[in-house]
């Protein structure tokens, strides 16, 4: 039986996305109150904006982030920003460096919606053009999308679909090969990536 089938890989992945998502949800508290009011006190209201995408077996979502763009600006568009983008705040230029927008994800974790590892999850926009040339990229909604990704690790951020392209072939690596140890190597990867702030 392939390894990402076991009973006992599902388990684990499930019970370690739920306890970490809760612990780091937990820990990051103060910085997040602490991004909260400066995003209020410098743009105003929605500190935390929701965007449609789609995940495990096509099923559409809401995904949470800190907003990065100014206000007044829809986020919720089939528009993707890029890292020079004029549209980012000087506090989310801050926030995506170091992938600090991206920790509300933890609670679509908590609700089931994404795991802590696996693709990153797509507009319907996008994945529709992906699929007209590779139909290969249905074979990622067979699992939850993740917080981080091999695909984010290795490529980075995508802000075209030629771009998305590109990194689904990383991404379709991790579907083959995914385990709870490649899990764990995919999480240090991020780790180390925060910390040097090599975020979009």
């Amino acid at each position: 039986m392939n390894r990402a089938n076991s009973l006992f890989y599902r388990i684990i992945k499930t019970a370690g996305d739920y306890s970490s998502a809760v612990v780091f949800l937990i820990a990051a508290s103060p910085l997040s109150i602490l991004l909260s009011l400066t995003i209020f006190l410098t743009g105003g209201w929605p500190v935390i904006y929701s965007q449609k995408r789609t995940g495990l077996n096509g099923q559409t979502f809401l995904i949470y982030k800190f907003r990065s763009l100014k206000h007044g600006i829809s986020e919720g568009t089939d528009l993707i920003s890029y890292k020079h983008d004029p549209r980012i705040t000087k506090i989310g230029r801050v926030m995506r460096k170091y992938r600090m927008d991206e920790i509300p994800n933890f609670i679509n974790v908590l609700r089931g919606e994404m795991s802590v590892v696996g693709p990153r999850p797509e507009q319907r926009f996008y994945i529709d053009k992906i699929i007209q040339d590779r139909p290969e990229y249905n074979e990622l909604l067979k699992i939850k999308p993740g917080v981080t990704s091999w695909g984010e690790v290795k490529y980075g951020y995508a802000s075209t679909v030629e771009q998305m392209i590109e990194r689904l072939e990383y991404d379709l690596y991790y579907l083959k090969n995914r385990s709870l140890l490649f899990d764990l190597q995919i999480i240090l990867h991020t780790i180390r990536i925060v910390l040097l702030g090599r975020g979009i």
